[in-house]
C-alpha cells in the first residue's frame, strides 16, 4: 500500500492528503539527481585542490617541485650578480686597463661571439620547461664565453705590463751625476759657443761639471755597447744599449768601471769623471739617442729630480753659453 503524504491547510485548520502524480515524482527525482551530481562535483573539486587525496609520493614530488622553484630563483639571482660583475670587469678592462697599456679595446660582439648559426639547443626542446632550461643554458654559455675572453685579455695585459715595466726600467731617466757631486750643469742641448773655435755650433748633449774621479751612473738598464776612446772628440767613453731604440753615451771619462757586453742596472757606476778627448776641464758629456737620433736628455730626467730641481736645470740648459767640449 503506497504511503500517503499530508500537508497542513491553514484555511481549514486540518491535514489534507498530498495529491501526487507521475510528473511531479519524476521531476523531483531528476532534481534530486542533479543536486547530488552538483554536490558531488563540488566535493570532488575541493578534494582535488587539497592534499587530502594525494599519496605520500605525490606529496614528496610536490615538495621537490617547490624546492626546485626556490633553487631556480636563487640561481637566477646569482646569475644576475655574475652578469653584473662581468659587465663591470669588461668595462674596466676596455676603458681603464687597456687604455693604460695602450691596447685596443675588445669589441662587445667579440666577447659574445660564437652563439649564432645552427640550433645548439635541439636536445633541450620538447619538455614542459624547455624555454626556461634553454634560456638558462644560453646565459651560462654567454658567461663562459665572457670569462674565456676576459682571461685571454688579462694574459695579454700581463704581457703588456711586463713589457711596460721593462721599458720603464730601460728608459734613461736619471741624472748620470749625483746632484750632491754636481758642481753645475755647464751646458745644455742646442746651439752653444765652441770652447776652442769660439764659433756657434750645435751641442749634441749636456755637460755636467764635477771633480775628476766623481762616479758616473747608468741612467737606465741595458747592455754596455762600447768602452773605448776611438770616437773623435769623446775621449774615453761608454755607450749603453737600453733596448726599445734607446742608447745613452757618457764621454770624457777618466776610467771605466764596466766592460763591453756587460749588463748594467740603472744607478750602477759605469765610470768616473775625467777630461779625456776634446775637453777644457773635468766634466761629463752626456747624450741620449732614440732610434738612432740624438734627443734632448733634459726630457728624460724623471727619476731623481724634484720639480724645483728640474726647473733650475731647465733654466740653466736654456742659456746659450759656452760648452766644455
Amino acid at each position: 500500500m503506497p504511503k500517503l503524504k499530508y500537508y497542513y491547510d491553514q484555511e481549514s485548520l486540518s491535514y489534507r492528503p498530498v495529491n501526487s502524480n507521475r510528473f511531479s515524482e519524476v521531476s523531483g527525482m531528476v532534481l534530486f539527481l542533479l543536486s547530488s551530481i552538483f554536490f558531488g562535483i563540488l566535493v570532488l573539486f575541493l578534494f582535488l585542490n587539497t592534499d587530502a587525496l594525494n599519496t605520500p609520493k605525490e606529496l614528496l614530488q610536490a615538495r621537490e617541485i617547490e624546492n626546485f622553484k626556490l633553487q631556480y630563483e636563487l640561481l637566477n639571482k646569482k646569475l644576475e650578480k655574475i652578469e653584473e660583475v662581468m659587465v663591470n670587469v669588461s668595462d674596466r678592462d676596455n676603458n681603464l686597463y687597456r687604455v693604460y697599456f695602450e691596447a685596443s679595446p675588445i669589441p662587445e660582439d667579440q666577447r659574445k661571439m660564437g652563439f649564432g648559426g645552427v640550433n645548439r639547443y635541439r636536445d633541450l626542446e620538447g619538455y614542459d620547461n624547455s624555454k626556461l632550461i634553454i634560456n638558462t643554458t644560453k646565459r651560462l654559455e654567454v658567461l663562459t664565453k665572457q670569462v674565456v675572453v676576459q682571461s685571454r685579455s688579462l694574459e695579454e695585459l700581463e704581457s703588456l705590463a711586463k713589457s711596460k715595466e721593462n721599458l720603464l726600467g730601460a728608459m734613461p731617466s736619471i741624472q748620470p751625476i749625483h746632484k750632491n757631486d754636481l758642481k753645475r750643469m755647464a751646458s745644455g742641448f742646442g746651439y752653444r759657443r765652441d770652447p776652442f773655435t769660439k764659433k756657434r755650433r750645435f751641442h749634441q748633449g749636456m755637460d755636467f761639471t764635477a771633480l775628476a774621479g766623481t762616479p758616473v751612473y747608468a741612467s737606465g738598464d741595458g747592455i754596455i755597447g762600447r768602452t773605448d776612446n776611438r770616437a773623435a772628440g769623446y775621449g774615453k767613453h761608454v755607450r749603453i744599449d737600453h733596448g726599445y731604440g734607446y742608447v745613452s753615451l757618457y764621454a770624457h771619462l777618466s776610467k771605466y768601471n764596466v766592460k763591453r757586453r756587460q749588463k748594467v742596472k740603472r744607478g750602477d757606476i759605469i765610470g768616473y769623471v775625467g777630461s779625456t778627448g776634446r775637453s777644457v776641464g773635468p766634466h761629463l758629456h752626456y747624450e741620449i739617442f732614440k732610434d738612432g737620433k740624438r734627443v734632448n736628455p733634459l726630457n728624460y730626467y724623471s727619476g731623481n729630480l724634484t720639480a724645483e730641481e728640474f726647473d733650475v736645470m731647465l733654466n740653466m740648459a736654456r742659456q746659450e753659453n759656452q760648452s766644455m767640449d
